[in-house]
């Protein structure tokens, strides 16, 4: 009954939009505690202290919930259409990560989760529990161990049959299901994701420094960006894209099977002019339903006049003058330092 009931389960997920369903144990990761470990004891998370002070979740999926015995794997892909690269580089436009150009993929990938734990429910009893990427649940390792793919030496999850454009879910469920075969490593000798890297945040193959991470910095770090890091952002102003598409295993990736992960057209290259304007209900306004608004203006901004510096573009000097006096310090900061590179 279990196999047959897993079977429609990979089935019910497909149908939902997934492009793989697979099942491991929340224990068939014990090298997760000694690798985190190490990560947060070398400072490599930066300012995200949440990944120290839930270490002991985040590195044993089994005390999330230890009622659980499976745990369902989901990936869903947010390949994009066009070249995610084309804008980087444009002195005049902003830079915004390919999965953060559409909707907000939190609310419609659990959406998605829910739907396939409530069907589950009914088909076979038991207790289930969603979680995407905003609870302590090591989403890359159980996606390794479960079949999904291996995590790269970019440290994200790639796959033979969708590359590395993909959002990750899990279903924990108190439920007994067949598991599968744990992903290889099959990076073999490429570097690419590592040489491509702006800001040299990878200190080794598989080891990743978030506080050099353009992700990182334009994301989740709060306050000024070191100085030596800034001009090296580019016009990158949410995210980073640079490891993910380098990837060659990408020409196996798959379309986004939902139309809202397509780019907004105000999100492509947007204008840097005319985000470095933006006040909080503006902002506001723009972003809603996108991931970006979580971050808030004055982060946005602050990132936007980075950009605006590295730019080389005298035109956008005064852009940068009027932020001068900002009432947020952080912004203020950045424009004063896009004026000096600009004068």
């Amino acid at each position: 009954m279990s196999r047959e009931l897993k079977e429609r389960l990979v089935a019910r997920a497909l149908e939902e939009g997934f492009v793989a369903c697979r099942i491991c144990r929340p224990w068939d990761v014990p090298e997760v505690p000694e690798r985190l470990a190490a990560f947060v004891g070398a400072g490599f998370h930066g300012q995200m202290g949440w990944m120290a002070e839930r270490m002991e979740w985040r590195g044993n999926p089994a005390a999330l919930w230890p009622e659980a015995r499976s745990v369902i794997m989901l990936a869903e892909s947010y390949a994009p259409d066009e070249d995610p690269m084309a804008v980087v580089g444009q002195p005049d436009r902003g830079a915004i990560s390919v999965y953060a150009r559409g909707k907000d993929y939190h609310d419609l990938v659990k959406k998605r989760l829910k739907r396939l734990a409530r069907w589950l429910i009914g088909e076979a009893g038991g207790e289930v529990k969603v979680f995407v990427d905003t609870a302590p649940v090591p989403e890359k390792p159980l996606g390794q161990a479960a079949g999904l793919g291996w995590q790269g030496k970019h440290t994200n999850l790639v796959s033979r049959d969708w590359g590395n454009w993909a959002f990750l879910g899990s279903v924990f469920t108190t439920l007994d299901l067949p598991v599968d075969t744990p992903e290889r490593d099959n990076c073999g000798s490429c570097t690419a994701c590592l040489t491509v890297c702006p800001t040299d945040a990878f200190p080794a193959p598989y080891r990743l420094d978030a506080r050099r991470c353009i992700s990182y910095l334009t994301i989740e770090h709060k306050g000024p960006v070191d100085p030596e890091l800034r001009g090296k952002l580019g016009n990158r102003i949410y995210g980073c894209d640079d490891c993910l598409a380098v990837c060659p295993w990408n020409k196996f990736a798959v379309a986004a099977s939902d139309l809202r992960y397509a780019a907004r057209e105000e999100l492509t290259a947007p204008r840097l002019a005319e985000l470095a304007g933006l006040d909080d209900a503006g902002f506001r306004a723009m972003f809603s339903g996108s991931p970006i608004k979580r971050i808030g203006r004055d982060r946005f901004v602050r990132n936007v006049l980075y950009a605006i510096g590295n730019s080389g573009l005298p035109e956008l000097r005064t852009v940068a003058e009027r932020l001068v006096g900002d009432a947020d310090a952080t912004v203020a900061d950045a424009a004063a330092w896009a004026v000096e590179k600009l004068g």
